[in-house]
């Protein structure tokens, strides 16, 4: 698509087709398919349902009937007829947008096509817009795999290449207890149904099951368009005859930890079956060989990570700076162990009061960004418990002045905020709720003294046996702060644990693809007027957008994957200049050991023992002391034969790519020396600008 086709069809002058996307029966998909026409029809567009599936469910009807209705034709099947959705009369219609429910469903003969994804084609092609929904088992390239999970057949398919043609596709996740909730109260499958329901496909267990395979559609389906330095993938080159077993595990180790997606190309002789076997079972693709690689050249190569073995590659690699992430890695060493279970966990003591004494249950709703509708989730959820006759209280919720989230916010409880806007956290210890609503787990209190953060608020809730749901954005992630600022330029103030998602009950994501975002914030619902534009030309670009829909939709999995992690090695030995700017690279290297769950270890050495350098060394000092770090300072006339004198077995060194290309009499690359000194192992961290003074985001 041209940019300006892109342009016009953001803006809503080009048809589109829009696919709310659900996980199982009741996940919410009609129900937001006709929340979103009722939004098109109050913005002034001509709606119509052309075929809806309310399954006699009040709330659904109540939600259709503002709507207008195409009347259904009349097909003849054997000696009976059968109403079902009119092409024709749809397509002679004077709506802008239709309503085609249920895609996957077969037509009676006679249509003019034989699925009904074909008439939601059909329409776009004539220049309608459409919104439409189906299950994900229902794709042709997920249905073997429902199959298996919920028992039997899947009848009706949807062709994969049919979703890639969708100009949205919006993934209806939810958590599994909300499906049993509304399984139980009748409004998913009639009473008569429920157990076989309970036992079959909306079993916990299937349900979980099926969400993942929700999310790995969408996963698939989101490649935003960005420098190759900016994609979400690692590129693992393996190089030879050996065995590339190992290695590809090395990288898929690290890629898992990053949230990047993993592919493997191999040269100089690699054996195509067994690379083609070790990327298989890394769960990452093989690729053809990007041009210019063998020369060291990355600039045609989509990854932001690179993961080489030692040798002329690496070497060729290093002649120039760095524009992305670069691991040297031994070719013949694998991961190096699992890591740690609770040992590091930021939540450690409170999982284990969790096993003994009664806490309650902690549910996150997770967003790609601001505007995302997580609020508004979170309200109307609060609306189906208080329904279910659960005591909920509204503790703090921040409608950001958006009219539909106020709304939904009356007819709960409220407690009032202190004078200083935060959180009563006491009054709510004694009202003691059912369940109590926290908005924006990552917000720093104000004046909070030992409470810093709301999420350690939350723990304290938590532990008093008060069901809590919140709210949360995946940019907040501390572990993903520097994959944030690498695919948006923005650096996130406020971060917490990435762990915490392990520590939730429930993980809900919200999903929102990045031209409807866009557009609520071209409305005046995300930010105030005088930010709008700022922020659409900055971090509301649409492939940042995208990015962080990616980066959360994998952040999902990995906190739901119950496989062990493997470490890609097992301590990172930081290399620094006795210079202060190296704290910002000694901070970024704290987040990727946290991320890791690997120790940090840094080491500044100086010449000689210069009086002027002293205060760089005691800012590096007290930067590794706040990551957690250790820190050392040493003097050696050659800083790079020293510093490999340091490593251990399974360190892997780190240093900063230089800046400026080397000039014909230059000295070499930091880098480069290392090598030639000995070191095994080296990552490259590419350099970022750090300015103080650059665009942040809350």
């Amino acid at each position: 698509m041209s940019k300006g086709a892109a342009l016009l069809a953001e803006l809503g002058l080009s048809p589109k087709l829009t696919i709310y996307l659900g996980s199982v029966p009741g996940a919410g998909k009609t129900h937001r398919l006709l929340m979103d026409a009722l939004g098109e029809a109050k913005a002034g567009r001509r709606v119509a349902i052309g075929w809806v599936e309310t399954k006699s469910r009040p709330q659904l009807e109540a939600l259709a009937a503002p709507l207008k209705r195409i009347a259904p034709r009349r097909f003849a099947a054997g000696t009976t007829v059968v109403e079902d959705f009119d092409l024709e009369a749809a397509l002679a219609s004077d709506a802008e947008t239709i309503v085609l429910d249920e895609l996957a469903h077969s037509n009676p003969p006679g249509a003019a096509h034989a699925k009904r994804w074909q008439d939601a084609l059909a329409l776009r092609e004539a220049g309608k817009s459409v919104l439409g929904a189906f299950n994900v088992m229902h794709l042709d390239t997920v249905a073997p795999v429902a199959e298996r999970i919920i028992g039997y057949p899947v009848r009706e398919l949807v062709p994969a290449a049919f979703l890639r043609k969708a100009d949205r596709v919006i993934a209806l996740d939810v958590a599994p207890s909300v499906i049993e909730s509304r399984l139980r109260t009748g409004r998913i499958v009639r009473e008569e149904d429920i157990e076989r329901a309970a036992a079959g496909i909306l079993q916990p267990k299937n349900v979980g099951l099926m969400r993942e395979l929700l999310l790995r559609v969408v996963d698939d389906l989101t490649n935003p368009v960005v420098a190759p330095s900016k994609v979400s993938t690692a590129l693992a080159v393996t190089v030879g005859p050996s065995d590339p077993e190992p290695f590809v595990r090395r990288a898929a180790a690290l890629a898992d930890a990053l949230d990047l997606a993993l592919e493997t190309v191999g040269i100089e002789g690699v054996d195509p079956r067994a690379l083609a076997d070790a990327t298989l079972h890394a769960d990452g693709g093989v690729i053809p060989l990007p041009p210019g690689l063998e020369r060291g050249d990355l600039s045609a190569v989509r990854a932001s990570h690179v993961i080489v073995p030692r040798g002329p590659l690496a070497d060729r690699i290093l002649s120039k700076p760095l524009d992305r992430e670069l691991l040297i890695a031994d070719a013949n060493a694998g991961p190096s162990g699992f890591t740690a279970e609770g040992g590091r966990h930021p939540y450690g003591s409170a999982l284990g009061d969790r096993l003994r004494i009664g806490y309650g249950k902690l549910t996150i709703y997770l967003g790609s960004v601001a505007g995302s509708g997580k609020t508004y989730a979170m309200l109307d959820r609060a609306h189906q418990l208080i329904d279910e006759g659960i005591d909920v209280v509204a503790a703090l919720v921040e409608t950001h002045g958006r009219a539909e989230t106020a709304v939904l916010l009356a007819g709960i409880e409220q407690i009032p905020r202190l004078a200083n806007g935060e959180m009563d956290l006491e009054t709510l210890m004694l009202r003691h709720p059912r369940v109590a609503l926290i908005d924006e787990l990552a917000h720093t209190n104000l004046n909070a003294g030992a409470r810093a953060k709301r999420y350690d608020d939350v723990i304290a809730v938590l532990r008093a046996g008060i069901d809590v749901i919140t709210t949360l954005n995946v940019q907040h992630f501390e572990g993903l702060g520097d994959a944030v600022e690498r695919l948006t330029g923005t650096r996130v103030r406020e971060t917490l644990p990435d762990s915490v998602l392990e520590f939730a009950d429930e993980v809900v994501f919200i999903d929102v693809t990045p031209d409807v975002l866009r557009q609520r914030l071209r409305d005046g619902k995300i930010y105030p007027r005088e930010r709008v534009d700022a922020a659409l030309a900055h971090f509301f670009r649409t492939e940042n957008l995208a990015a962080l829909r990616e980066l959360a939709v994998r952040e999902m999995l990995r906190a739901r994957s119950e496989r062990p992690r493997e470490r890609p090695f097992a301590r990172l030995v930081l290399g620094v200049a006795p210079r202060e700017r190296d704290a910002a690279l000694i901070r970024r290297a704290g987040r990727l050991a946290r991320r890791l769950d690997v120790d940090l270890r840094v080491v500044a050495v100086t010449a000689n023992d210069d009086p002027s350098a002293r205060a760089a060394i005691d800012a590096l000092a007290a930067a590794t002391s706040a990551v957690h770090g250790t820190f050392l300072a040493d003097v050696a006339p050659d800083a790079a034969v020293r510093i490999v004198e340091t490593l251990a077995d399974g360190d892997v060194l780190a240093v900063e790519s230089p800046r400026h290309k080397r000039g014909f009499f230059g000295k070499r690359s930091f880098a480069v020396r290392v090598l030639a000194a000995g070191a095994r192992e080296l990552l490259v961290f590419a350099p970022r600008d750090d300015d103080p003074s650059a665009a942040a985001q809350r």
